[in-house]
């Protein structure tokens, strides 16, 4: 093994990938990406793969906007197939404050040129055939996003990274980071010690360890959640939204002949355990009895649990430790990171180079908590 690389990249989801690819496109050489399972075998297999610039943030809708900007040119670009469906995201508003948030939302999005618009409960049942619209106030919808396959971005991302010079290590956990004073100089991994003095954590829900061994405090928790997938839908409509019913955070978009079917469970707890369980069924059928009954009569036919990477505001982790030399990272995007992974890899790829980003990513800098300055996001999943 070539013993030195001039950057290390830890994580091998799409952020991970991203990062590495656009770093060996730039002209980097000696760009190592290490991964201690398969490439995408955390989070990032895991996720829902909804692509999306609704946001209620500036910074976040501009990552988005960015990101779909990539995947509308990822299959020419990479040769890869990411099945991407512009069906678009429809979320569902039930309450007053939920209407007045999402309408702010639609105008701070129309400035930056994002074509989200609020429809009536009619033209939403019109999208979104599946569901009820009883007690439904209003919606807001955006053509422009929609869904693709989350381990098809990756492994894109990855052939090009190879394509550009980077090696990938698959099966190679890192055990430690070396470092003099404040200078990093090694990266230990259970293959051997690689000398270095950049690296970028991609880690996702394991960054709080890596930033550890750097001395570096990442406020991330793992946190389970779950996807089920359904039998086939007779009639389906080709062009289904990816629907959110934002009161319960019931969602559902295409999946194949089916439906994927996910919600959040607020007695989940943080932790890393990622087996399935029923407890979130009761829950989860009244949110769909109450939104979209016609979802009750399908069976399961699968469905698996992933990691949020998730950090006190819901916001992501985006910067270089103020602590260290040269230690990036990319996390904490609390659901948010596939979608967000190629604009996030341009960002990266810029603060190691010195050059200035496309969009200030100062305020996700993990030092806002030292500094009591978080940036909760409302339009969060």
């Amino acid at each position: 093994m070539n013993t030195h690389a001039s950057v290390v990249v830890i994580g091998g989801g799409v952020m991970g990938t991203s990062i590495a690819c656009h770093l060996a496109a730039a002209g980097v050489r000696d760009v190592l990406l290490v991964e201690r399972d398969e490439l995408a075998a955390g989070s990032t297999s895991k996720a829902a793969g909804g692509v999306r610039a609704q946001f209620s943030d500036e910074l976040n809708i501009r990552l988005g906007a960015r990101s779909l900007e990539s995947f509308g040119r990822f299959e020419e670009e990479t040769g890869y197939d990411i099945g991407l469906r512009r069906v678009g995201y429809l979320f569902l508003l039930s309450t007053p404050e939920e209407v007045a948030s999402f309408e702010a939302g639609v105008r701070l999005q129309n400035a930056l040129g994002v074509p989200s618009r609020m429809i009536d409960p009619a033209e939403a049942r019109r999208l979104s055939p599946l569901i009820r619209t009883d007690g439904l106030l209003a919606a807001a919808f955006s053509p422009d996003d929609g869904h693709c396959t989350p381990e098809a971005v990756v492994h894109g991302y990855a052939a090009a990274a190879r394509r550009h010079g980077a090696r990938i290590l698959r099966h190679t956990a890192v055990t430690g980071i070396e470092r003099r004073g404040d200078t990093i100089t090694a990266v230990r991994t259970t293959l051997g010690r690689i000398t270095t003095d950049t690296v970028v954590c991609a880690a996702g829900a394991w960054s709080r360890a890596v930033g550890a061994m750097a001395g570096v405090e990442l406020p991330v928790q793992p946190l389970r959640r779950q996807i089920a997938v359904t039998e086939p839908v007779p009639g389906l409509p080709p062009d289904l939204p990816m629907t959110i019913d934002f009161t319960s955070s019931l969602y559902f978009h295409g999946e194949g002949p089916g439906l994927l079917v996910g919600m959040s469970d607020p007695d989940e707890r943080p932790g890393f355990a990622t087996d399935t369980h029923d407890r979130w069924i009761p829950r989860l059928a009244a949110a769909m009895e109450r939104r979209a009954p016609a979802l009750l009569d399908l069976r399961r036919t699968g469905g698996w649990a992933g990691l949020y990477e998730v950090t006190p505001d819901h916001n992501a982790l985006i910067g270089e430790a103020s602590s260290v030399s040269r230690f990036l990272y990319a996390t904490g995007f609390s659901g948010h990171g596939f979608l967000q992974g190629p604009a996030v890899g341009e960002v990266v790829r810029d603060l190691i180079l010195g050059r200035v980003p496309f969009v200030d990513v100062t305020p996700l800098s993990a030092d806002r908590f030292a500094a009591d300055a978080p940036r909760p996001e409302v339009n969060r999943v």
